[in-house]
């Protein structure tokens, strides 16, 4: 049993923006309950609570107790919770200590002494309940973000721990990812496993979640089923700040439709890496300038790929022409911005306010600010950008996105972990740059950004495009269809050469 007897804890020393007050909860054993609520509610500092982060990583002002059996965490060490608490972090980069997959699923195992016949045992028993043989012998930093992320429950599931916490975990997930996770999970609650889910996607969760514990403010508001949820008035919802529970009754917007003036024309956009091969092949494309592009796929589709040789951060990558401009990569860096999904690698200053101060040609604090209000980030113009939650950070970055003022702006992923009204306020910001005559591409996992602003569409495979049309009715379906029911594409499934095939798990040279 999981108990938060009056916990209150304050990150740093100050009174800074930030933490929970007074919570109350007991979690039963088998339990499964979705922490929900805005960014920056309380939600990860619930778990980094339970998982032992707090105290003894992230340091502050800690009163209550949070118990697990009867024993208080905070007098626990870390190698005394290892065994007993797993975690699904929201970036999985920030848990992963090698560098191929085979290593990774078996490190918490090897860093709890287990013995090399139990190690294997456990990894190849995790390798065939998660289907994750297409992922064995891997490079880990090779992988996308998805399978770096399934590669991070795999390690959960060997470790074997009673209790798991996820924080976000299907934040940068694609629909057939998103699947998989959610198998996954109603594995290991048929398992009996205690579990603790932060998070904003909710259509994924009906079918395992026990009870909802809604967050405001650091602290809990409310308490519900998730019939209670389905339940729920659409505007009610979107005033907490809640997503839809159910995909399937998703519309377009036809509010943010523009005439198109003119066309943007891609030339032999083909791109491979050194270790992986092909990687993109795009001879010939046709877009629409001066829109909103959704750039659809799997996970390991291509579709970073495309972005970073669209900026020009892969050298010697094709033409772009827009209007009378033929641009090559060089005079991309100048023309482009790209918001990376990992919003982290890309924060720099010491405060809020500076790092959007820095995107700027001519620092202008009053515009600064006023682009941090649109993002409800002004409260926390004075924090470091390292100490803001996820979804705070990934606000930030799009700031400094809006602060650049260039022609074309690519966003990966730019409302992974946002709640209901700041994916909205992103979605707004979007639509007022396509006014302004911006051509804006959005790589993105997230079915309800896509029809709230975009207004077309760019399907990716195995690094060629698919499919190109406009976001109308009939564009709708085929969106949904492609959320609703993901077909399991090669680029997800198998590596970018080969067929993967089932083979032993070689563990630190062992055979």
């Amino acid at each position: 049993m999981i108990e938060f007897c009056d916990v209150s804890f304050r990150y740093g020393e100050t009174n800074q923006t930030g933490g929970i007050h007074h919570i109350n909860l007991t979690v039963k054993d088998g339990e499964c309950v979705l922490l929900c609520g805005e960014s920056g509610c309380g939600k990860t500092t619930l778990t980094r609570l339970l998982n032992g982060l707090i105290p003894h990583f992230y340091s502050g002002r800690l009163s209550g107790e949070v118990r697990i059996h009867g024993k208080d965490i905070s007098q626990m060490q870390l190698y005394e919770l290892a065994p007993l608490v797993g975690s699904v972090f929201q970036n999985p980069r920030s848990q992963f200590f090698n560098v191929d997959t085979d290593s990774e699923l078996a490190f918490s195992c090897e860093n709890l002494g287990y013995s090399i016949p139990d190690i294997h045992k456990r990894v190849n028993k995790t390798v065939d309940e998660l289907h994750l043989h297409h992922l064995l012998g891997r490079n880990i930093f090779h992988l996308s973000g998805g399978q770096q992320q399934i590669i991070s429950c795999g390690t959960v599931n060997t470790q074997g721990a009673d209790i798991i916490v996820l924080d976000e975990p299907s934040s940068n997930l694609d629909a057939a990812a998103t699947e998989h996770l959610r198998q996954v999970i109603m594995r290991w609650k048929k398992q009996g496993k205690t579990i603790l889910i932060a998070e904003h996607r909710l259509y994924y969760l009906a079918d395992f979640v026990d009870r909802i514990v809604y967050m405001k403010d650091g602290t809990i508001c409310k308490e519900m089923t998730y019939d209670e949820l389905t339940a729920m008035p659409q505007d009610k919802r979107c005033r907490l700040g809640l997503r839809a529970s159910n995909l399937s009754h998703l519309t377009f917007s036809s509010l943010c439709r523009t005439p198109i003036q003119e066309s943007l024309m891609l030339e032999d956009f083909c791109f491979s890496y050194r270790h992986t091969g092909r990687a993109l092949h795009i001879p010939n494309l046709t877009l629409p300038a001066g829109q909103i592009i959704a750039i659809t796929g799997l996970n390991g589709a291509g579709k970073s790929t495309f972005a970073r040789c669209l900026c020009g951060l892969q050298k010697r990558c094709g033409l772009l022409h827009l209007g009378n401009q033929s641009l090559n990569w060089r005079k991309r860096l100048k023309s482009c911005y790209m918001v990376m999904q990992d919003t982290g690698r890309q924060l720099f200053t010491e405060y809020v306010l500076d790092e959007v101060l820095l995107s700027m040609d001519c620092e202008d604090e009053e515009t600064a600010l006023h682009i941090l209000d649109r993002l409800d980030l002004r409260l926390y113009k004075d924090r470091h950008p390292q100490s803001l939650s996820g979804g705070q950070k990934q606000r930030l970055a799009i700031a400094s996105a809006l602060a650049g003022e260039r022609d074309i702006l690519v966003f990966d992923e730019p409302t992974s972990g946002l709640d209901y009204r700041h994916m909205t306020e992103v979605a707004t910001c979007l639509k007022e740059l396509m006014q302004k005559g911006k051509t804006i591409f959005v790589i993105t996992h997230d079915a309800e950004l896509i029809l709230s602003c975009c207004t077309h569409i760019m399907h990716m495979e195995c690094g060629e495009i698919t499919a190109s049309y406009p976001l109308n009715e009939t564009g709708t379906k085929k969106v949904l269809d492609f959320f609703l029911h993901p077909i399991k594409e090669r680029s997800y499934y198998e590596t970018t050469q080969n067929e993967w095939t089932k083979k032993p798990v070689s563990i630190r040279g062992q055979a």
